[in-house]
């Protein structure tokens, strides 16, 4: 199949249409039912106890703060909540999760071990780099580490695994991710005492695009690159990093790189708000570490626009540069 894509510089990527899938039967998202689609939050803010559906929503949609440019959210939210269509009599969901996109299934885990309780990881390549569905409070899986699976097969049970959730809530949370680094292990066990159970499938080294979003640009263009569609999102920041930088992210999604040039003093990576890499060039002028060169004027406190990468004085904090070691494999 030919495809034409957006972006003139991504011509030599080999490209497939794009067969994506949704998680579960319920089909609201495509027909504007928000709340007949996202598992709804508990909130309690400023003694008002709300329960919003907005906040099964992907994005910046939790813990409001009260500031002087108004409400900012400061807990980000990386994937969708999907509510059930069904429960049995005693009240747990029936529905059935499916692969969201064909791939295989590279890390199964069982509830206990992580917020997520339990939850099913697939990879998916087709044609833009490697890309990692993520399905968590899982009440079964029905796959293993291994097996091959079509878009829309059925790899789970819903349920209400891990923490925070309660019956009430029951949900698949669904993630849609790049992976930052294959060194994951190394610099865990730099900043964390307790044990890594995941491996290179941890949460924190799975970086979530905005999927309700290129759910609703694949219903309008089903021939859709997923990389121009990201490269085209609002940048918020920029990161100078050393030209000694392993850049891994450059061998696994090569349509990040601005230009040909593979040597440089520096690199230039910008991101969006919530730090997911948009693209990566090269620097003119040296640099011995990780530095903020650029950030996008708001009236939302930097902190909580970033989910706490950059400081309120426009700086990176000490969790934002451990993330920019990661990413970058400084």
């Amino acid at each position: 199949m030919r495809c034409i894509l957006i972006l003139l510089a991504f011509s030599s990527l080999p490209c497939a249409a794009l067969e994506l899938r949704l998680p579960t039967a319920n089909d609201a998202l495509l027909k504007g039912g928000g709340p007949d689609y996202f598992q709804f939050v508990d909130r309690n803010f400023e003694g008002q106890v709300t329960y919003p559906w907005e906040g099964g929503q992907f994005g910046f949609w939790r813990d409001p703060r009260r500031t002087s440019g108004g409400i900012a959210y400061a807990r980000f939210h990386e994937g969708m909540d999907v509510k059930p269509l069904q429960r049995d009599a005693r009240g747990d969901p029936l529905d059935d999760v499916y692969a969201i996109l064909a791939g295989e299934v590279v890390h199964v885990t069982p509830s206990g071990k992580s917020n997520y309780g339990s939850y099913i990881v697939i990879r998916h390549d087709w044609g833009e780099g490697p890309f990692f569905s993520l399905y968590a409070h899982l009440k079964e899986s029905k796959v293993t580490i291994g097996t091959k699976v079509a878009a829309g097969q059925t790899i789970a049970r819903m349920g209400y695994t891990g923490s925070g959730i309660d019956q009430r809530r029951a949900h698949v949370h669904v993630e849609l991710n790049v992976m930052l680094s294959e060194q994951f292990d190394v610099w865990h066990s730099t900043g964390f005492r307790t044990p890594n159970h995941h491996g290179i499938y941890n949460g924190m080294n799975l970086l979530g695009m905005d999927l309700q979003a290129l759910y609703l640009a694949h219903a309008k263009n089903p021939a859709i690159s997923v990389a121009a569609w990201l490269k085209q999102s609002t940048a918020q920041f920029e990161i100078t990093v050393p030209g000694s930088a392993r850049l891994e992210l450059l061998q696994r999604y090569p349509w990040l790189r601005e230009g040909t040039t593979t040597v440089a003093p520096s690199w230039k990576i910008r991101c969006n708000r919530w730090g997911l890499p948009l693209s990566i060039a090269p620097g003119s002028q040296a640099t011995s570490a990780a530095i903020l060169t650029w950030l996008k004027e708001s009236s939302t406190p930097h902190y909580y626009q970033t989910r706490g990468l950059i400081s309120n004085s426009g700086k990176l904090t000490v969790e934002g540069l451990r993330f920019v070691q990661l990413m970058a494999g400084l």
